[in-house]
């Protein structure tokens, strides 16, 4: 359960500060950075102005109200979420959590027919952007293509976002085998991002996240399920206290692309492996995709420290899981060792 609180904390954290490439346009908006702090009103860095999304028909309008903010410049992305709010993935996976709670279980089917419900109920959310790959289900929906093909071959980090709760959600019902936890993260990722490089992410975090609650230490953790993407460090463990923007902006990509985007947030878990909180705020002043690296760095840092009761009675979505979170301790899946 902390990994999906942690991950949760890290979104809403970095939500006035996501999709800025430009730290030093960063730092000027933003010169006493606190985790939890409303956007402003303009982002200097914004590229909304070129995105474009046009419903095949009413029952593909995905954007609401906010479709009048599409197609102009310097929109914040999440202009209208207060502090400590999550954004729209984080918002879904919020209610993934609470849906597999509900039901005693995971049903893809019935997720795809909640998903469609809300994203297609005005006023659910009060997110401006909409990311591709919800974009693109709409559209291959309104062809006529079955929910379970709506899917689009996406490399996006944004395709782990549910993962920390789709864990969490089916670990609080009883013990559960490994191997059909992973192939359950990697169904439900694969509804929306069928590249390999989106799965084959999924499927990682998974398995450093239960290696992690099963005891095992992070280096270990990364070792066994991670090699790929750690690799991608090279040399940067021997460059020292190295700044953490120099890492994650220039040697690996503070964009949301993978494999780069998980190698970069799996340097900042190495870093801070024993600071959620230093994690947390490092994640947030790299810039750019900083909120669904958040779903990786807030997640694994959550599972090594636990999430401070002081930002988690920030977290806006803390009343939300609350409803269906029992009294009883659950931050340790009950999974079964192979």
């Amino acid at each position: 359960m902390d990994a999906f609180k942690g991950s949760l904390v890290a979104d809403a954290a970095a939500m006035p500060v996501h999709w800025y490439y430009d730290t030093a346009a960063l730092d000027r908006g933003f010169p006493d950075f606190e985790l939890f702090s409303a956007p402003l009103k303009r982002h200097p860095d914004s590229i909304l102005w070129r995105s474009k999304y046009v419903a095949a028909n009413t029952d593909a309008d995905i954007l609401h109200e906010q479709a009048a903010y599409w197609g102009k410049r310097e929109i914040h992305y999440h202009q209208f979420l207060r502090a400590g709010e999550n954004t729209l993935n984080f918002r879904l996976a919020t209610e993934l959590y609470r849906q597999i709670r509900r039901d005693g279980g995971y049903d893809r089917d019935r997720w795809l027919e909640t998903y469609v419900r809300l994203m297609r109920t005005r006023g659910w959310h009060h997110d401006t952007y909409v990311e591709e790959y919800h974009r693109e289900f709409f559209k291959r929906r309104a062809a006529g293509f079955p929910l379970r093909d709506c899917g689009i071959e996406d490399i996006h980090i944004g395709g782990l976002a549910m993962v920390p709760a789709l864990l969490a959600g089916i670990c609080s019902l009883g013990s559960i085998d490994q191997e059909e936890l992973v192939s359950l993260v990697k169904t439900h990722v694969g509804l929306t991002h069928k590249s390999s490089q989106a799965l084959d992410a999924a499927e990682a975090l998974a398995r450093i996240l239960t290696a992690i609650a099963l005891g095992d230490r992070l280096d270990s953790a990364l070792g066994k399920f991670a090699g790929p993407w750690v690799q991608r460090w090279g040399s940067i463990e021997n460059l020292g206290d190295v700044d953490d923007r120099i890492v994650v902006g220039r040697f690996l990509t503070s964009a949301c692309y993978l494999p780069d985007s998980l190698s970069a947030s799996l340097w900042l878990c190495s870093k801070y492996r024993s600071d959620f909180e230093a994690g947390v705020r490092a994640n947030c002043l790299c810039g750019g995709d900083n909120c669904h690296r958040g779903a990786v760095v807030g997640s694994v840092l959550g599972a090594l420290n636990g999430v401070p009761d002081s930002l988690l009675e920030q977290l806006v979505a803390i009343e939300l899981i609350g409803e269906e979170h029992s009294g009883e301790d659950r931050s340790h899946p009950h999974m079964e060792r192979e």
